[in-house]
């Protein structure tokens, strides 16, 4: 048997590092990799066939879909977006979901939405919870603060304004006036000490400069990085979450108001140590005791909730390599 792992297409610009940790948590499982597969084109894959587990989101490239009959797969910690949901459940994509089904979904929302089309569904949450194999001693903890990626959705120069159509379109719809809004809210939040003196880091390189054994490369650099942190504060689940399994306390905060960012969320983000903020006003709540704010001295613990969902993924995906 041949063992496939998951890449990713990069867009114009950047490329997200998340990605490429979802396939270090499905890699984990496997005896070993011997085709590189492209999410975007797992229709057109010809040769032996080949195991793959299936984690993630599905998919971009909504015309290539359903996977070559030459593969195998583990439908767990699927995702299916709300943008997505109307071309990949077509007739032909219902049937090839019900031939693997259960399907095992990283959201409530993409598993509700199946049984809604008579396939099979559950929630398994994501396999980056599963991500404790990067675990260190406890005396390899440091004193360092991350912050990664926070409230990315905000307008922001290189995200908004990275061409004269998009300044054009972002300065119209008013988004322009609210580039200092990411900075007056963290400042809500977080404060000014912890704010200059913590390592920011982005999960979004620039496109076109690395390969996909450097991808690799970087998404266990940050792993590492992230379990001998004292503390990670980010806004990218697939840094929350690996902190959940590699026991590194942690802070997601929320400030996404479109369904396409908050369907991907339910079910997980009920995992975290969490901030909601309204993108409007920066009035906040928390889930847990947030009596000032976050600094340096701040004592928080995970709260603990994923173990049985890491415990059934892995038994899961384990019995999928075995059989």
């Amino acid at each position: 048997m041949k063992y496939g792992l998951l890449t990713y297409n990069e867009n114009q610009r950047f490329f997200n590092v998340g990605d490429n940790i979802q396939s270090l948590a499905a890699k984990q499982f496997l005896p070993r990799v011997d085709v590189y597969v492209n999410r975007e084109k797992l229709a057109e894959y010809k040769g032996p066939k080949l195991k793959v587990i299936m984690n993630g989101w599905f998919t971009h490239n909504i015309h290539n879909w359903v996977p070559s009959e030459d593969i195998i797969p583990l439908f767990v910690s699927f995702h299916i977006n709300n943008t997505a949901a109307p071309f990949m459940l077509s007739e032909k994509g219902i049937n090839y979901l019900k031939k693997h089904e259960p399907i095992g979904c990283r959201d409530q929302f993409t598993a509700d939405t199946l049984k809604s089309k008579g396939i099979e569904a559950y929630f398994s949450g994501c396999l980056t919870l599963t991500l404790d194999t990067y675990k260190a001693a406890d005396p390899e903890r440091g004193d360092a603060i991350y912050i990664v990626d926070p409230l990315y959705s905000y307008p922001k120069l290189d995200r908004h304004f990275y061409d004269l159509k998009s300044t054009l379109r972002n300065s119209l719809n008013g988004k322009i006036f609210e580039l200092n809004k990411k900075k007056r809210h963290l400042k809500k939040i977080i404060s000014k000490e912890l704010l200059d003196s913590a390592i920011y880091i982005n999960q979004e390189p620039p496109a076109n400069k690395y390969s996909d054994v450097e991808k690799f490369k970087m998404a266990e650099n940050l792993l590492n990085r992230y379990a001998k942190a004292k503390l990670v504060i980010t806004s990218r689940i697939h840094c929350a979450l690996p902190c959940l399994a590699m026991g590194t306390p942690v802070i997601f905060i929320n400030g996404f108001d479109s369904f396409v960012d908050s369907c991907r969320f339910n079910g997980i983000l009920d995992l975290f140590n969490r901030i909601d903020i309204n993108i409007k006003n920066g009035v906040f709540s928390t889930n847990f005791d947030l009596n000032h704010k976050i600094d340096k001295n701040i004592r928080i613990k995970n709260l603990e909730s994923h173990i049985d969902i890491v415990n059934n993924l892995k038994i899961k995906c384990q019995n999928f390599i075995n059989n």
